[in-house]
């Protein structure tokens, strides 16, 4: 097999993910990836038309739902609590640090459960959006394509305090970052720098980022961790005391393709995020090695990032007769039905 065959590679490792996972990795009910071959066959194909449509406008959509599915499956494990509004009864994960004016695409989530709710009303949950929403985002940034499991159901609860403390941050050390992949039951090797492999592409916003290039860790200076041309470009971007919701590429290089140039920007000191050069720059770390495979290969990447998202994916899904099929991803099923009743009043 070639370089240029990532996609056919990928689905074989799906489909022996099963068998790569420890003992006691799946939930007694498990997920599957024919599970809705009979109650909606369509929902793929009408997932992936939306984020194309999206694509055309707003080049960085496929990076930012990649992104929600991470951030909902490491808090409370992948039950679309991220896309709920405050209400009455909800205090919203969306206000959480790290996802308060840096989440997005909530709106094109909408528009897919909209889509699915006229072809196949009530069938396809939230939570199975984003996991479908993520595949297809990456193959069609030219990354690899698996088989999805689904059967998630949608919860009725959210956790704005567990999103403060356990939802990995631009901004943390190697160690921080194991702590927290470890706590979701992640390893702290091999998923953690697959999984940040998702920073090839998008973008970030010139405040995650400014006292990394000013004043590092309160020295005054920027992070000695980071190649002084590179700064010299970012700086430019992100003036001291300029506009911090400016936009900067994640990978200078590529930033719209999902590829191996992450790992590769990594060697060359060119990680945007403290966060993710941590992974080359710590030290002794069992990280370095696993950074330098990838750059080599982009076939293992895909390969190990693939194993890597199930095994995310299958965090404390919502099975069986837990939980509910939202009709709307923004609200529990009692919050929808009290407001249609007041709006037809």
């Amino acid at each position: 097999m070639t370089e240029e065959m990532p996609s056919l590679r990928c689905i074989i490792a799906t489909l022996f993910f099963a068998l790569l996972l420890p003992p006691g990795s799946f939930p007694a009910t498990t997920l599957s990836p024919s599970f809705y071959d009979e109650t909606c066959p369509t929902v793929f194909s009408i997932i992936r038309g939306i984020i194309e449509q999206a694509l055309l406008s707003d080049p960085r959509i496929g990076a930012s739902l990649l992104r929600l599915h991470f951030h909902d499956c490491f808090v409370n494990g992948c039950d679309a609590s991220i896309l709920l509004d405050n209400s009455a009864t909800i205090e919203s994960e969306k206000e959480a640090a790290p996802n308060n004016n840096s989440a997005r695409g909530f709106e094109v989530v909408d528009a897919m459960k909209i889509a699915l709710e006229f072809e196949c009303p009530g069938i396809v949950s939230c939570a199975d959006i984003l996991a479908i929403a993520a595949q297809e985002a990456v193959n069609l940034a030219g990354g690899p394509s698996w088989l999805v499991l689904l059967g998630r159901r949608d919860s009725t609860t959210a956790n704005r305090t567990l999103a403060n403390l356990a939802i990995p941050a631009a901004f943390e050390t190697l160690d921080i970052l194991k702590s927290k992949f470890a706590a979701v039951g992640l390893n702290t090797s091999t998923d953690l720098v697959a999984l940040s492999g998702a920073h090839t592409f998008g973008r970030a916003q010139c405040t995650i980022v400014i006292e990394r290039l000013y004043n590092f860790n309160g020295t005054g200076k920027a992070d000695p961790t980071l190649n002084a041309t590179y700064l010299e470009t970012l700086r430019k971007v992100c003036p001291q005391g300029g506009n911090g919701s400016v936009l900067v590429n994640l990978d200078p290089t590529t930033p719209n393709t999902f590829d191996s140039n992450y790992y590769t920007n990594l060697q060359a000191q060119e990680g945007l995020l403290q966060s993710d050069q941590e992974l080359f720059s710590t030290s002794g770390a069992d990280t370095i090695e696993i950074v330098e495979r990838f750059s080599s290969s982009q076939i293992a990447f895909f390969e190990s990032f693939v194993v890597s998202m199930l095994k995310m994916g299958n965090i404390s899904p919502v099975t069986g007769t837990e939980g509910e099929i939202r009709l709307s991803c923004r609200r529990v099923h009692m919050d929808y039905t009290s407001s249609n009743k007041w709006s037809s009043s």
